[in-house]
């Protein structure tokens, strides 16, 4: 069994926000979050890319206390609902006193999540101070990269960006020339419910909320989708015709990064994504953009000779820096 408790500054509403929200459990704890909060509800937690959390709700009490199952997918040996995890939330003197309670583990799984749960109990009082605890290193580097991995190693790169983009930022112009800041969110609205329906699953838009909200909403349900069918054979085009799954799951990394470095140039945000997911996706785009040269992408670029390898990748899919 593992327990730790920690204070935040923040009142029980926020506190239980905070752990049982999807916009306010990706600030600390998830890449992406899907969460039916009542008895019975189940929800899937994308903890790091590649490492899907999963299981239901034994019991709800909002402002007290949350008790779930907890497992992985593709994990025998913590199959999820497997195990049990509790949450409480007490008032305190300057904030809120929030105990976690994971049972049900072997002493080896209990050593292991001890090291997950200090993680993110340390990321929750940085988000509870901050609004935000920021990139998470454990995402930046996935240990296994294949389209999927990548795909939500590059949506957790794209929404820091969202999450930073402000009001005045969203006319401005993108090195996409047909694109502000604003206008690609929406693009990438579409593009969801195209890698969705690719899949076989129908992606919904939420309409209302936050673009960083509205756009991981709908990348979760895509690559949740893509995760149940796998990547063997092939699936629609969008054009018509059929072509390799793998291939088509492939656009999803490409799409996500180039567009976060878009919206990154647009708004001067920082960019933060490693040198190994970016040297991955390169690989995917080198298979992808060729073809789409004229279209989707612009002529090849020749980048600078001091070119980090985001600078690599943006001038090959044809892009130049605002600033250029």
């Amino acid at each position: 069994m593992f327990t730790k408790t920690v204070i935040l500054p923040v009142d029980i509403d926020e506190a239980f926000a905070l752990i049982t929200e999807p916009e306010r459990l990706r600030r600390w704890q998830t890449v992406s979050a899907r969460v039916d909060l009542r008895v019975g509800g189940d929800y899937r937690w994308t903890i790091t890319p590649g490492h899907v959390a999963a299981g239901t709700f034994r019991e709800v009490e909002p402002g007290k206390r949350v008790v779930f199952g907890w497992g992985w997918e593709g994990n025998p040996g913590l199959a999820p609902d497997t195990s049990t995890v509790t949450i409480t939330v007490e008032p305190v003197a300057g904030g809120t006193k929030v105990t976690l309670t994971h049972e049900g583990l072997t002493d080896e799984q209990a050593a292991m999540h001890a090291e997950g749960w200090n993680h993110y109990l340390g990321r929750l009082e940085k988000a509870a101070v901050a609004g935000d605890a920021g990139p998470d290193e454990w995402s930046a580097a996935p240990e296994r990269l294949d389209e999927l991995s990548a795909a939500d190693a590059t949506l957790a790169v794209l929404q820091t960006v969202l999450r930073q983009l402000t009001p005045e930022d969203r006319p401005k112009q993108t090195p996409c020339a047909d694109f502000t800041c604003h206008d690609l969110a929406e693009h990438l609205f579409g593009s969801m419910v195209a890698f969705g329906s690719m899949a076989g699953v129908e992606v919904v838009n939420p309409e209302t909320g936050s673009l960083e909200n509205r756009v991981a909403t709908m990348a979760a349900q895509a690559i949740e989708g893509w995760r149940a069918r796998g990547l063997d054979g092939t699936v629609p085009a969008p054009g018509g015709g059929e072509m390799p799954a793998r291939f088509a799951a492939s656009i999803m990394p490409v799409e996500f990064l180039l567009h976060a470095w878009d919206m990154a140039q647009g708004s001067g945000t920082p960019l933060v994504v490693s040198d190994e997911v970016v040297s991955y996706v390169h690989k995917l785009a080198e298979q992808l953009v060729p073809g789409a040269r004229g279209s989707s992408f612009a002529d090849e670029i020749t980048p600078s000779t001091d070119a980090d390898p985001m600078e690599r990748l943006a001038a090959f899919a044809g892009r130049r820096p605002v600033a250029a």
